[in-house]
């Protein structure tokens, strides 16, 4: 592993420890030339599956797109980093359990789900980018939609 602060080759592992359930380890590092400490995590991949778009071309899935994206909708909300983990780690679960091909219609509904559970403000505003609401009319159905479903 390379130190992140002094790019040199040699770190030593401090500490282990199984996180997420047992599915990933936390590692505490300390680097052999500057003494520099810092944290890796090594997670099982299960993010080896497609995304089938609108349009039909394919991608690979990409984690760091969906996390950024819910990033965006929960700024300045109360959710915390174990929170959007462990939502990823689910959905990614039932994805890939899905086939080695999953539309990005899936995907789309899968964190909008997920989003309405973890905080409303942030389901809004994930659906209001995903669903491209045209006017002030729609948004205001999904407005009264997430109302009666409380």
């Amino acid at each position: 592993m390379i130190c992140p602060k002094c790019n040199y080759h040699d770190t030593r592992v401090l500490d282990s420890r199984e996180t997420e359930g047992h599915k990933s380890v936390r590692r505490r590092r300390e680097c052999e030339k500057c003494q520099n400490r810092f944290t890796t995590f090594e997670r099982i991949e299960t993010s080896n599956f497609i995304v089938v778009k609108k349009d039909g071309t394919r991608e690979s899935y990409d984690r760091e797109k969906v996390e950024r994206g819910i990033w965006k909708a929960c700024e300045k909300r109360k959710v915390t980093q174990d929170q959007v983990t462990k939502m990823i780690n689910q959905m990614e679960e039932k994805w890939a359990s899905m086939g080695k091909e999953i539309s990005s219609r899936d995907v789309g509904e899968g964190i909008m789900d997920a989003l309405r559970e973890l905080d409303d403000v942030a389901y809004i505003r994930f659906a209001s980018v995903y669903r491209q609401f045209k006017d002030i009319e729609s948004f205001k159905k999904e407005l009264q939609k997430l109302s009666k479903e409380e």
